[in-house]
C-alpha cells in the first residue's frame, strides 16, 4: 500500500475533531468540527467514505488525545461502514524514532507532526503546534524526537485569568492592537498572552538550537497558529494540517511497509 491509498484521516483533540480526505496522496476537503458534534462529525466521514474510490485500498485512520471521545466515535463508524477504523498509536505505529524518558507517554499528534515536519524538512526541526495548549518540540537531524515544552495555549490562559480573579474579564483570543501598551483591561490580557506565548517559544527554540548546536527549521501549525505567528520571522512555514499529514504519511510508511493493503 503506497499513495494509492485513499484515506480518511481523523484527528481528535481535546475540544475539536479536524479531518480530512487523502485520495491519491492529496490531503484536500479538511474541515474541523466540535467535539459535542457527533453526528455531524460521523454524517461527514460516511460521506466522504461513499465518494472514495472502491478501485483502490481505502481505509479510515484515527488520531486522538481524547480517547473518550474517540472510543465512541469509532465504535459508530465501526456500525456505519462495517469496518474498523485505524487506531494511530493502537493499530499503527507512528513512524519516527524517539529519545525520551521510558515512562514518558506521549501524545500522538505531538509524534505525528513530528513524523510529518521530519519527512517534509528531513532535518532538525521545531514543531510549535498552538491549540488547546501549545507544543514546543524538537526533532533531531537524523528524524529523532527528543520532546519539549508544553504551556497552556491561548484561550486557556485568558479563561485562567478569569476564572482566577475577580476582577478580569472573559475574552476570546484575537490579536492585540498595534499599541504596545495595554491601555484596557482586556488589551492587557491580550498583550500579555500574545506575546508571552511568542516570546516562550523563541526562548525555547533558542535553547534548542543552542544545545543542538545548529539552527533548526521552524514549523508551526494549530488553531492558533496563524493569528500568533504568521508576521513572526521565527517561523519558516506554518502548515495548517500537520498532524493529518502525519496520518497520512504514518499509512504510507507503515501499512505499505506491513503489505496491508486490503
Amino acid at each position: 500500500m503506497s499513495e494509492s491509498i485513499n484515506l480518511i484521516a481523523m484527528n481528535v483533540g481535546n475540544t475539536r475533531t479536524q479531518m480530512g480526505r487523502s485520495v491519491s496522496g492529496e490531503l484536500t476537503d479538511v474541515t474541523s468540527l466540535s467535539n459535542e458534534d457527533h453526528a455531524g462529525i460521523i454524517d461527514q466521514v460516511v460521506t466522504w467514505w461513499s465518494y472514495l474510490p472502491d478501485t483502490s485500498p481505502r481505509a479510515v485512520l484515527l488520531a486522538s488525545v481524547n480517547d473518550p471521545i474517540a472510543d465512541k466515535l469509532a465504535s459508530t463508524l465501526t456500525d456505519q461502514l462495517s469496518e474498523a477504523p485505524y487506531r494511530i498509536g493502537r493499530d499503527l505505529p507512528i513512524p519516527i524514532a524517539e529519545e525520551l524518558d521510558p515512562e514518558t507517554l506521549t501524545g500522538v499528534d505531538r509524534l505525528l507532526n513530528a513524523a510529518a515536519a521530519w519527512n517534509t524538512a528531513k532535518q532538525a526541526c521545531v514543531v510549535v503546534d498552538a491549540g488547546t495548549c501549545i507544543t514546543i518540540d524538537f526533532v533531531d537531524g537524523a528524524g529523532t524526537f527528543h520532546g519539549g515544552a508544553i504551556t497552556p495555549g491561548a484561550t486557556m490562559q485568558l479563561d485562567a485569568m478569569h476564572r482566577g480573579s475577580d476582577a478580569l474579564p472573559e475574552l476570546d483570543f484575537m490579536r492585540p492592537d498595534d499599541d504596545p501598551f495595554g491601555r484596557s483591561t482586556a488589551q492587557a490580557m491580550l498583550h500579555g498572552v500574545y506575546h508571552g506565548i511568542r516570546g516562550s517559544v523563541r526562548q525555547l527554540v533558542e535553547l534548542y538550537a543552542l544545545r543542538y548546536g545548529a539552527y533548526p527549521m521552524v514549523i508551526a501549525t494549530g488553531g492558533d497558529a496563524e493569528m500568533l505567528f504568521a508576521d513572526d520571522e521565527l517561523i519558516d512555514r506554518i502548515v495548517p494540517n500537520l498532524t493529518l499529514v502525519g496520518i497520512t504519511t504514518t499509512a504510507r510508511q507503515v501499512l505499505s511497509a506491513d503489505g496491508g493493503d486490503d
